[in-house]
């Protein structure tokens, strides 16, 4: 086995950085060694994270967790040897894939187009309960918190933990000049005679009160700046990365080249409050930075199922300036920054002068003018960046959207899908694809069976699509059953940030459906010769906020597409000139 080189780069840039790629002579002996190892194909969350476990981003740590630093992590935030640690650090496989490893097997973990990443020497091997995970980490069950959504239903049930010898970091084609792993940003910093460097962590575009609010944090430590956004996953519905960075970049001119800096973070992130905020501030500190700056919900994930934050607004700072002295990096707190009209600029929110009223707008507010075509004021937002974002969110009328139809077999969403199909033709303003149930499974899901894990790739290959036609500006017509939730949601979230995305639910009754059940299904269902049929042994999940809920009990199909048409045109969507 060849040990991974750990280099020890001194104070005042951070602590030992645990670099775990070896040497162009030891990656060349690995290669060979892993023709003959078991692989397993990293999905995208995996590769962020091993990206920076290989370039010591997430120093200390030298792998995936084994159980008891996993355990130690979960129960008190501290590694097993009681370094601080908040956020597990987990390879979840299949239990499939688990019934062929033992501990101290050698596994080859490969990007998805089949290079070679790194070896993991398995040290442990074990299912954890993931609802214990979730509420230790982000403190609550409720699945409206997109990490716990993703833990809950997209985790696989098995962990396995062990050490890494780094071949190579996952290859990135894009904005290679912006991107450093911690030891380049440590020597820059070196270069330029950096002592003080705040670290701001965002994951949405600059705008004015931002460059405002890190003049200001940044003066009062007197350090210099590092602008460190995240680029590999945020909050599902974020703007994605290439325009994010677009908009970074034209906002660099409003920002001292002297003591200013941009640099790309690959992190995964999990959204979990408090506990991000603290693991923020390490991988930070790996990055060479002395303060990190900490403002008002940081790394909140939005309201729960009841309308209410996850967390409290000043949690995640209160957590961070507790545990300061032992991160070894200062937590720099700052407060929203707000305009005042009557004062034409932009001031903390606390030194907002009696009687004044300060304006803001939230990136929510922010997407739906873009969407609307509304105006953004000039107080909010810098010229280039309104721009860029106005090339990426165009007008409703012009955007791409999906129509996504729900409900059960026989309920009559593939005739109105259809009808909805003709009728987006014949107007002609963007191009239309319908992708109805039968249709998919004869061109696109062929040799899938109708399991429960069958019947949820089918939907997500029918997301994929419909993504890909929507951020192309088209529309797409989907009618599948879709009974299950958590998928038709996995849907949406893939879709949403490119362009429209409208569910339809069907609310046909089960027993009209099987009065009109012309292939004989639920007859069958019923003898117990089909099994697992959605409404008879397999539930459907009905949709609790779809856009439009239509009833063919009471509206011929054509009534009911003239329905969905009128919402289309009420949005924006579609214009009836």
């Amino acid at each position: 086995m060849t040990a991974p080189k750990s280099r020890s780069l001194a104070a005042p840039h951070g602590g030992e950085l645990c670099e775990l790629i070896v040497t162009d002579k030891a990656a060349a002996r690995l290669r060979e060694e892993a023709i003959e190892l078991p692989s397993i194909d990293l999905n995208a969350r995996q590769m962020c994270d091993l990206e920076l476990l290989l370039n010591g981003g997430f120093s200390p740590l030298r792998g995936f967790m084994g159980q008891a630093d996993y355990d130690s992590v979960c129960e008190r935030m501290r590694l097993a040897d009681d370094t601080l640690w908040p956020i597990p650090i987990t390879l979840d496989i299949s239990a499939e894939q688990a019934e062929g490893f033992s501990s101290g097997d050698r596994i080859a973990l490969r990007h998805p187009e089949g290079m070679l990443l790194a070896v993991l020497t398995v040290s442990d091997i074990w299912q954890p309960d993931l609802q214990a995970e979730a509420q230790a980490v982000f403190n609550t069950l409720d699945e409206a918190h997109p990490g716990v959504f993703q833990l809950l239903n997209h985790s696989r049930p098995v962990y396995i933990g062990g050490t890494l010898e780094g071949v190579e970091p996952p290859p990135h084609h894009t904005f290679k000049h912006l991107r450093h792993t911690p030891a380049e940003l440590r020597a820059w910093f070196d270069k330029l005679g950096w002592k003080n460097i705040a670290g701001f962590q965002t994951r949405n575009p600059i705008h004015k009160s931002h460059i405002r609010m890190m003049r200001h944090a940044a003066g009062a430590t007197g350090a210099n700046l590092l602008i460190h956004p995240v680029v590999g996953i945020t909050r599902p519905g974020d703007i994605d990365y290439f325009v994010r960075v677009r908009c970074y970049q034209a906002v660099m001119q409003y920002l001292p080249a002297q003591t200013t800096t941009l640099s790309l973070l690959p992190l995964a992130m999990r959204m979990a409050g408090p506990r991000e905020a603290m693991w923020h501030a390490i991988i930070r500190k790996n990055h060479g930075c002395s303060h990190f700056i900490v403002g008002k919900d940081h790394a909140g994930p939005g309201p729960g199922s009841d309308g209410k934050p996850f967390y409290g607004p000043w949690e995640s700072r209160e957590l961070v300036a507790r545990h300061e002295e032992e991160l070894g990096i200062s937590m720099t707190p700052f407060e929203e920054m707000v305009y005042v009209e009557e004062c034409a600029q932009h001031v903390p929110l606390s030194e907002v002068p009696e009687g004044a009223r300060p304006l803001n707008i939230s990136g929510t507010e922010l997407r739906r003018r873009l969407r609307a075509g509304l105006e953004v004021p000039d107080w909010f937002s810098y010229p280039e960046v309104i721009e860029r974002l106005r090339q990426a969110f165009p007008p409703r009328h012009k955007q791409g959207f999906t129509v996504f139809f729900t409900g059960l077999s026989g309920s009559g969403k593939s005739t109105i899908a259809n009808i909805l199909n003709a009728k987006l033709m014949e107007t002609g303003t963007r191009p239309v694809t319908l992708l109805d149930g039968d249709i998919v499974r004869t061109h696109l899901s062929s040799e899938l069976g109708f399991s429960k894990e069958h019947r949820e790739l089918n939907i997500q290959r029918i997301g994929f699509v419909a993504s890909e036609i929507t951020k192309n500006r088209g529309i797409a017509v989907c009618a599948p059953i879709a009974p299950y939730t958590a998928t038709r949601r996995q849907v949406r979230e893939m879709i949403s940030p490119l362009g429209g995305f409208i569910e339809v639910f069907v609310a046909t009754p089960l027993e009209v459906c099987e009065q009109r059940d012309r292939k004989g299904l639920y007859a069958k269902a019923r003898a117990g010769q089909i099994k697992g049929f959605t409404g008879i042994d397999d539930p459907y999940e009905e949709p609790e906020n779809a856009e439009v809920v239509v009833d063919t009990t009471r509206h011929t199909p054509e009534e009911l597409a003239h329905q969905v048409l009128l919402y289309l045109e009420r949005e924006g969507y579609i214009t009836s000139d």
